[in-house]
């Protein structure tokens, strides 16, 4: 019973890994760019919901509705006002724009706020639990966090094979030079990726800042987290990138019960193992 519940609590940290990736995997898989600023933009999402909730008053999760359209515009406009510039045949530029990015993000958000890491409380409901039977019990917090997860992939799935904007992120990603021809705009559709996948982050940051302490300087951890989720589910699969940050969560949640020592590095080793043995992911893109 207690192997179960060890890989219960893994499946939905694993939500969380989802999240964190998700942002991440649409962007990869819209105009194919590695945003190395990822992370650190996941943590600008929690201090700015700290920041609300500081100047508000009100429960983090309900920060969610500024936190969310204010990163949204951040990326678009981080999208048209930079990146943009930065896409074509060479790979190497935007990587190096995004790693400037992450600096920056970091060096302000240590200017700002300080190293000393902060937490935000969303009160009673970090501690509630539900029973599950058998004498196991499921907290809340994480019952949301993964629930969440899973309705942002099922949502991106819907706008991806269902919507007009979904076509035009497929038209681009498919070749930039017909979706033009065809009318679209791609620096505008690329905005609207970048923007939507900053409310995903909006989503992450929230969660971390009422799941843990968080400081500037874990951006770069989270980034490493998304990575593994992505490369684990398959690069540009949403469900892929779900399945991803399961068994990211699950194996760090084995490794820990195993060994406190072995948290993290069990995490690591899975992705290796899936990187031997299938380099392009379990559940690589499904094209359409």
């Amino acid at each position: 019973m207690e192997w179960l519940n060890t890989i219960l609590q893994g499946v939905l940290l694993g939500g969380l890994y989802a999240m964190f990736a998700a942002g991440l995997s649409l962007i990869f898989g819209v105009m194919r760019l590695v945003n190395i600023a990822h992370g650190d933009l996941i943590v600008l999402a929690a201090y700015v919901a700290l920041v609300t909730v500081q100047a508000l008053g009100v429960n983090p999760l309900l920060s969610l509705v500024i936190v969310v359209p204010l990163m949204a515009g951040i990326g678009y406009i981080l999208q048209r006002g930079l990146l943009n510039r930065t896409l074509g045949d060479d790979l190497l530029p935007p990587l190096l724009v995004t790693f400037g990015l992450s600096v920056i993000i970091q060096n302000g958000l240590l200017e700002l706020f300080t190293a000393d890491s902060v937490k935000l409380n969303a009160g009673t409901i970090e501690v509630a639990s539900l029973p599950v039977g058998g004498g196991l019990a499921v907290g809340v917090l994480p019952l949301i966090q993964f629930a969440l997860a899973v309705a942002v992939i099922a949502g991106l799935q819907w706008l991806f094979y269902r919507t007009a904007l979904g076509r035009a992120f497929r038209a681009t990603s498919d070749d930039q030079s017909v979706a033009q021809l065809m009318g679209l705009n791609n620096a505008h559709v690329f905005g609207l990726a970048m923007a939507l996948s900053l409310a995903i982050v909006a989503v992450a940051g929230v969660l971390l800042a009422v799941r843990a302490n968080f400081d500037p300087s874990i951006g770069s951890a989270r980034l490493i987290f998304g990575f593994e989720a992505v490369i684990i589910g398959g690069l540009g699969s949403m469900w892929g990138t779900l399945a991803g940050g399961i068994i990211l969560g699950v194996a760090q949640a084995v490794g820990a019960q195993l060994d406190p020592g072995w948290n993290l590095l069990a995490g690591h080793i899975a992705f290796l193992i899936v990187l031997a043995v299938r380099p392009e992911g379990l559940f690589p893109k499904v094209q359409g």
